[in-house]
């Protein structure tokens, strides 16, 4: 049997998430860990939030905004933050093998991670950005707008600015040609 692989790190505050006190979990950091996270998969499975109960509803109606914009969004919202932001999106990862279609949303007060297959990092990143406001109802919100609203596309621009290059370079050739060919004459 192989066994679980966790991430590299999964932070205690996930287990306050899911209000699951350290000690009570477990002294071995991969016996909470692994239960936490366990919790945290739960609670997403049923109603797409991992939260402390206060924000639950709130996240609720964010998820709901966000299916109304075709957004398939899970929120795990931590009360604190870790002493580090990789861990959220280790969480979202880890929390995205269960959910490869979703956008998975980890926030805590002043960090935020995610894990998309849908959206680019680029757009992810700009809802990042807006989703560090202290308030989890809140930084969702904004993360659902960011991600919700038409951007720029650079992928069609680079298309478009190669085809011209390339037609400029073959207009050019046809050019060079015409006129060599004329001077041979």
């Amino acid at each position: 049997m192989t066994p679980q692989h966790l991430p590299t790190f999964i932070p205690a505050e996930l287990c306050q998430a899911v209000g699951v006190s350290i000690q009570t979990a477990g002294a071995d950091p991969l016996g909470w860990s692994a239960k936490c996270l366990e919790m945290a998969r739960t609670d997403i499975n049923e109603d797409g939030v991992a939260a402390p109960s206060a924000d639950v509803a709130g996240l609720k109606d964010v998820i709901a905004k966000a299916h109304a914009k075709n957004i398939d969004l899970k929120v795990i919202a931590l009360p604190n933050n870790p002493g580090i932001d990789t861990p959220l999106r280790d969480i979202a990862t880890e929390i995205g093998k269960d959910h490869p279609d979703a956008t998975i949303l980890v926030i805590s007060p002043s960090f935020a991670g995610t894990y998309s297959a849908t959206f680019d990092r680029v757009t992810l990143e700009a809802g990042q950005d807006v989703a560090k406001t202290g308030n989890p109802v809140l930084s969702a919100n904004n993360f659902v707008d960011e991600v919700g609203r038409e951007h720029f596309s650079w992928t069609a621009l680079t298309i478009v600015l190669v085809l011209l290059v390339a037609a400029a370079c073959a207009g050019i050739t046809l050019l060079r040609g015409r006129f060599t060919n004329d001077s041979v004459k």
